[in-house]
């Protein structure tokens, strides 16, 4: 039973892999349109994403099993070190050939627009391009009554059937308001449906059936992960949004060690997801990568496990692009965003213009995406 298992993870270890990355090129790609995938660290504190584990959280007191083991794997004493030790594809690749934003230490502060500062309404904000404190007040399964950029790209030519979502979480479908909109989602402790299934998918159902409910609605990452790489491959959509839920889960349960391995982990489907995008001629040279947040959480380590309107620091986000039509500033400096900037994000990222059809919403991200041929900085130039 043991081997059996074994053999079976060493599968899913393997799946999706492609073939080596390019070269981040910096001219825009002649064919039309273009692709987006948006991944989401839901919860992700901005003090690890910029300076990686943090000191006073590697103690017992945070919920740490072994701390000199998590130490070991992930301390170090430069920040420079100790980040890349913790997410090593986004500051060897995402800062070097993308942009990141979101970090207070450069004045660029990344904000919610939203007061609430929790999971819902971080979502509508991020998709829709505002927040909506009077409608979008709770977690519950209510179908969002605003228009996602999601829909909208949905009803835009050249992308009707190829927008989709796979995610942890069992509200995406509200949230994203899968009747209305039509677009494709696949999200919580569900089975992969259809009769075209791959073998990877077929396995995949069985391991949904099989695995262990850690928290009811939440799927593990890994299958989420996994459910993503498979459904890229067979439907090759032009829109695809991922969701990740372990770091708000490991965080809300003062699991630190947990917390930090899951974020880990999520930089490592990123580098495999990057690796198997530049392995297949339509996505190749002509996707872009866009990561984030739906909230932050408290700043201290009382309040590091929560989120929510009463929590100061809460509001505190971060976002990374990296693809053909993202010039490679690296961290920005000297530069405000807010959440709401995502969704005009990925509109722009395929070519479309959301703000034009939802005039709420806000712009999309400073310098993320342009037309033409990338401007490169010279050596020494500031970022």
């Amino acid at each position: 039973m043991r081997q059996s298992l074994f053999a079976v993870l060493c599968l899913l270890a393997t799946w999706g892999t492609g073939h080596p990355a390019t070269a981040q090129t910096t001219a825009v790609d002649s064919r039309p349109g273009g692709n987006v995938i948006y991944v989401t660290w839901d919860g992700f504190r901005w003090q690890e994403f910029f300076g990686g584990a943090q000191e006073p959280y590697l103690a017992k007191d945070a919920g740490v099993a072994d701390v000199e083991a998590l130490r070991t794997r992930f301390w170090r004493e430069e920040l420079a070190e100790r980040r890349t030790a913790l997410l090593p594809f986004v500051w060897n690749v995402i800062a070097r050939e993308g942009q990141i934003f979101g970090d207070p230490e450069r004045n660029a502060p990344a904000r919610t627009a939203n007061r609430l500062k929790f999971s819902y309404p971080g979502y509508n904000e991020m998709f829709t391009g505002f927040a909506d404190d009077e409608r979008i007040t709770s977690n519950d399964k209510t179908p969002n009554p605003n228009v996602t950029v999601l829909e909208f790209l949905n009803r835009r030519p050249g992308f009707e059937g190829r927008v989709a979502a796979i995610a942890t979480w069992d509200v995406f479908p509200a949230i994203i308001n899968r009747e209305r909109s039509g677009v494709y989602v696949h999200a919580g402790i569900t089975p992969i449906p259809g009769d075209d299934l791959t073998p990877g998918e077929q396995l995949l159902n069985q391991l949904i059936a099989d695995t262990v409910v850690l928290w009811p609605g939440n799927q593990i990452d890994s299958l989420t992960m996994q459910t993503a790489l498979e459904y890229l491959q067979r439907k090759r959509p032009r829109v695809l949004f991922i969701g990740m839920g372990e770091t708000d889960e490991w965080g809300h349960a003062r699991r630190y060690d947990r917390y930090l391995h899951a974020a880990h982990r999520c930089d490592e489907f990123l580098r495999r997801l990057w690796t198997l995008l530049q392995s297949l001629p339509e996505y190749r040279d002509n996707t872009t990568l866009v990561i984030g947040p739906d909230h932050g959480r408290g700043g201290t380590i009382r309040d590091w496990t929560d989120h929510n309107a009463k929590v100061e620091g809460a509001e505190f986000v971060w976002s990374a692009v990296l693809g053909p039509r993202t010039p490679p500033l690296g961290v920005r400096a000297e530069v405000e965003t807010t959440l709401s900037q995502i969704a005009s994000t990925l509109a722009a990222a395929v070519g479309e213009d959301f703000p034009a059809a939802s005039p709420k919403s806000a712009p999309a991200l400073p310098g993320a995406i342009v037309t033409g041929t990338p401007t490169v900085p010279k050596p020494g130039d500031p970022k």
